[in-house]
């Protein structure tokens, strides 16, 4: 334990996800060390993203002004709308260049031990976008885990009341350059559900 102002960084900085313990202490002596130019730099850092950065009124996105960058582009598929967790797994799918459609940020997964349920979601915003005219598509990107199986569940059954609307799932099994060793049972049982056959 520290004094003062040092303890008070730690318990700051400890507080953010991921960083444990010493997580924090490493990083609070980094910033003791760090030259005051490069302080006020992250100080204004995180302030502006306090006061010019907003969520996306359409989807949810991270924004700096009322609609996303995505959301504003008018070459993006409207028909096609991906449906992910939070606002990171967005850059996440972006970062593959496989989907030129729109997105759908819950803010979150269906988590009952964390008292997250789907009043507590953007699902009610979803739907609203799926009854528009044009919307075709609905791919499920949720996490492979508890919470994300649950949400995507509890949204294919609402989903099924929609005529005409494809609703998929990302695909998942096994990583490029994983062995079969060293895989889980779940995950190899979805590499097997999800086979699909090869041309040759």
């Amino acid at each position: 334990m520290y004094e003062g102002p040092v303890q008070d960084l730690i318990d700051e900085l400890g507080r953010l996800p991921g960083i444990g313990p010493k997580s924090a202490q490493r990083l609070a002596f980094h910033l003791l060390t760090t030259d005051a130019a490069d302080i006020t730099r992250l100080q204004q850092a995180l302030q502006r993203v306090k006061d010019e950065v907003r969520f996306c009124i359409e989807c949810g996105n991270v924004a700096e002004g009322e609609l996303c960058r995505i959301c504003a582009d008018p070459r993006r598929d409207a028909a096609s709308i991906c449906v992910v967790e939070e606002p990171k797994d967005v850059a996440a799918v972006e970062r593959t260049r496989e989907f030129r459609g729109r997105y759908h940020v819950l803010g979150g997964a269906i988590s009952p031990i964390d008292g997250i349920g789907p009043d507590q979601l953007r699902i009610a915003p979803l739907l609203r976008r799926i009854a528009e005219p044009g919307v075709r598509e609905v791919i499920l990107a949720m996490d492979p885990n508890l919470e994300g199986e649950a949400t995507a569940t509890y949204l294919v059954r609402l989903l099924r009341t929609f005529p005409d609307l494809s609703v998929t799932r990302l695909a998942s099994g096994l990583p490029v350059g994983g062995d079969l060793e060293y895989a889980d049972e779940v995950t190899l049982g979805r590499a097997f559900s999800g086979r699909r056959a090869v041309d040759a």
